[in-house]
Formats: C-alpha cells, sequence, structure tokens
C-alpha cells in the first residue's frame, strides 16, 4: 500500500521534467493551455485611456502604453523563475500585458513558437538550437534560466566522486535524449567509458527508477529535480551523492555547464520592441531573485499556477539551479553545452552548432 501511494504520488509529479528531458517535435499542433495568466486590462481599455488623456499629455501617454506579449514556458524548473511576473501580471504591475501559457510538453509549444505566435519562451536549451537551425535564425537565446538539474543519488555510501562510478550500475531516465548525452559527457571528461566501464540502465519513466531505489539498499541513479526532492520525501534510504552540473564545472575547459532551460525571443518581435523586451528581463532578473530568496512564498505561488506541488518544491528549489544568466556568460555557458551534446549526435540540436547571431547581447 505505502508503495502505491507513493508510485500515485510520482505519476501526478511526472509532467514536471518535460523542461529538460522533453524532445522536440516541430510538426505536431500546440495543445490546449494547461495555464494562462489574462491581465486585468485589455490593449482596448489601455488605448482607451490614452485617448481620455488630457491633450498636452497625449503624447507622453502614448508613450508609455503598455503591450501584450504572449509568453510561455513548461512545466518543472524552468517555469519557476517567473513566476512572480506572473503574479505581478495579474494585478497590472508589470511593465507590460502579459499573456502567460504553461504546457506539459515542449511539442505542445513548438508550433506556436515557429509561427510567432509565442513571443517570448522557456524552453530546453538543445530545443532552442533545434528550433533556430529549423526556423533559419527566426528565433534567439537571450537567457539562460534554469542550470543543471540532475543529481546522482544513491541509497547506499559509497559514491562521493564521479570516479567512484566506474564498475557501478546506474539507473536512469532520458535514453537518446540530453540526460544521456550529460552523463556521457561527465563520464569520459573523468575517463569512464559509458560503454565499458560501467552498466548504465535506462528506463522509460522516473517512476520505474523510482522503485529501483525503493527496494534496494545499494541503488544508484542519476534523475533530475523535482523528482529527487518526490522521491527523497519518500525514502528516508536515499542521499544525493553528486551534483551533475557542479561535477560538469569542475572538468570543463571552456567554462560551460550544464544548461537546462533558456528565454527565447522572436526575432521579429525582438526588432520591433526591443524595449518592452528589456524591460521584461529586467522584470525577469527581480523574479528570479525573488524565487531563491523567498523560498515559501515562491513555492505557493508555483502550486498557484499548476507548474508543481508546493511542498516538494519548496524542498526542490534550492536545487533547481534557478538563474538569470545573460551577455557573454549565457554564450559561453551554452555554447559549450551544445558543443557536447553536437559530439554526441548533431541532431540534438538541430544538425549543427548555432551561429552568433543565436544570441541576444543587449
Amino acid at each position: 500500500m505505502k508503495r502505491l501511494s507513493f508510485i500515485v504520488l510520482l505519476l501526478f509529479s511526472l509532467t514536471a521534467l518535460a523542461a529538460c528531458v522533453g524532445k522536440a517535435q516541430e510538426n505536431k499542433q500546440p495543445a490546449e493551455n494547461v495555464a494562462t495568466v489574462m491581465p486585468t486590462s485589455t490593449p482596448q481599455e489601455q488605448a482607451a485611456a490614452v485617448s481620455e488623456a488630457p491633450a498636452d499629455d497625449a503624447e507622453d501617454a502614448s508613450a508609455n502604453k503598455k503591450i501584450t506579449i504572449n509568453i510561455a514556458a513548461l512545466k518543472g524548473p524552468t517555469a519557476i523563475g517567473m513566476i512572480k511576473i506572473m503574479e505581478d501580471a495579474l494585478v497590472s504591475e508589470t511593465a507590460n500585458n502579459y499573456n502567460f501559457t504553461i504546457a506539459g510538453a515542449a511539442d505542445e509549444l513548438t508550433a506556436g513558437i515557429i509561427k510567432g505566435e509565442i513571443d517570448i519562451a522557456a524552453i530546453p536549451c538543445n530545443l532552442a538550437s533545434v528550433l533556430y537551425n529549423n526556423t533559419e535564425g527566426k528565433i534567439k537565446m537571450a537567457g539562460i534560466n534554469t542550470l543543471g538539474v540532475l543529481y546522482i543519488v544513491e541509497t547506499g555510501n559509497s559514491i562521493n566522486s564521479v570516479e567512484d562510478l566506474k564498475g557501478k550500475t546506474i539507473y536512469s531516465t532520458g535514453l537518446g535524449t540530453t540526460p544521456q548525452y550529460t552523463l556521457n559527457y561527465l563520464l569520459n571528461a573523468y575517463g569512464i567509458d559509458p560503454e565499458k566501464d560501467l552498466t548504465v540502465e535506462y528506463k522509460s519513466e522516473a517512476t520505474e527508477v523510482a522503485a529501483v531505489l525503493n527496494e534496494a539498499d545499494n541503488a544508484i541513479a542519476m534523475l533530475p529535480q523535482p523528482y529527487v526532492t518526490t522521491v527523497m520525501m519518500n525514502n528516508e534510504k536515499l542521499r544525493i551523492a553528486l551534483d551533475v552540473a557542479k561535477e560538469w564545472e569542475a572538468v570543463s575547459s571552456d567554462n560551460s555547464s550544464v544548461v537546462t532551460g533558456v528565454v527565447v525571443v522572436n526575432k521579429d518581435f525582438l526588432e520591433n520592441n526591443k524595449e518592452a523586451f528589456d524591460a521584461f528581463m529586467a522584470e525577469y532578473a527581480l523574479s528570479v531573485k525573488f524565487v531563491n530568496e523567498n523560498i515559501d512564498e515562491a513555492s505557493a505561488l508555483v502550486e498557484k499556477f499548476d507548474i508543481f506541488k508546493a511542498a516538494p518544491i519548496k524542498k526542490a528549489i534550492p536545487y533547481c539551479n534557478i538563474v538569470l544568466i545573460q551577455g557573454e556568460e549565457m554564450k559561453q555557458k551554452a555554447g559549450g553545452y551544445l558543443a557536447a551534446l553536437y559530439a554526441q549526435n548533431p541532431k540534438a540540436v538541430g544538425g549543427k552548432l548555432p551561429d552568433d547571431s543565436f544570441y541576444y547581447i543587449p
């Protein structure tokens, strides 16, 4: 019975990881919005307010007129950093009017991004590269919003370094996707051959990995947040052994990192609304700061906007690496990460590495 309730809990949270393991399927149509935050006043009402302004103030009022921006994100860590903006948008305390869409899987958003129906999106890093290549540069990366969320966990006490993984069996999800490529890069960096020096047993779902951890005394697995926290809340034997992102950075020669989620913007929208976009990014930076400094309030908002349950996310936020990195640092970290994926499977980044035009550096 305990195991049944545990599996139900894990199934309930299964969609949260879509931001880091979902594959892009550009030919699908977007699904219905999972959650939408609408501004409290419509663009028409804003326009009416401007028209009613005194004549000598009309020019200033027009200059300050808000525009409506369509923003999308995936359930899970890639959406968490913007929750304060979502809350502020409900009471018109944002620089512009924002329509937010929170989706359960990346393929629900790709068509909207490609068609320009979505102006700004928080999506997996490699998907951003795929879309850039497939649209011939119609989107730009403007920031990294989530670094690594992968962790090596175990029910024993044998793993204290990457080298300790040699000869072991690791359970994971993500065969043929970014989790596999990330693990392979890390193992190779430490001189461990993923094909010969250990066994990686890939499962189709995180619940399968969790079941193995729940039943074994010396099991090792690689899981992402917030799954790690969810499993640990139901398995006292489990401990975090290694932070994959930190281990990557320790051996990186190009200042790269594991980059889970990024912020992308439609190129045409950016060119026509640069000030509005820059204002949004400034609000984003404040929202990220709020999330990391006010975990209780942030967790409540995460649940309010149907991104994840508050209880596990409250424990997971410190391990989700919610950030906003822009400019040259963004380019360096993301570029190195994409190069590592490309070396293993060019299709993972859209067949080629994106050129410098991919990066929006104010």
